[in-house]
């Protein structure tokens, strides 16, 4: 298994994103684009999870986008006028939005101005498990 986790350590540096290993699952992420205004300041950061099964040489894949933010807002993406200090993320627990990857991105298009190559994560993952023997399951975990 060390051999199929080093060589997504390498694809994850060679697309400039970070990678850690929390609890058997392999966490890449990449800060995909960035909002600052006065005094606040949102980003939207992809993150791909991938659980290796070596009994059952498989690999669970799994990626969404996550918006977080903090700073005095102004009123003008809140349904509040005047100021106020607000700190939000949306991420896997309560606010997550859902929908694929595709749909997500397109809602948060609408936000941001960003290009990324989403499948371009997927299928270099899903070459690395094809090339040590497992199989990609893409799978909501």
């Amino acid at each position: 298994m060390a051999g199929i986790v080093e060589e997504i350590q390498k694809f994850a540096e060679s697309v400039s994103a970070d990678i850690k290993g929390e609890k058997g699952v392999l966490k890449l992420s990449k800060t995909i684009a960035e909002r600052k205004s006065f005094l606040s300041k949102k980003k939207l950061v992809y993150t791909a999870k991938i659980s290796i099964d070596e009994n059952k040489k498989e690999i669970i894949f799994s990626e969404f986008l996550k918006e977080s933010g903090f700073g005095i807002s102004a009123g003008e993406d809140d349904s509040s006028p005047g100021f106020g200090f607000k700190k939000e993320t949306y991420g896997t627990d309560t606010k997550m939005r859902s929908g694929t990857i595709k749909e997500q991105s397109s809602l948060f298009g609408k936000k941001y101005n960003y290009s990324f190559d989403f499948p371009q994560i997927r299928n270099a993952v899903k070459e690395i498990a094809s090339r040590s023997g497992y199989i990609l399951h893409y799978k909501l975990f």
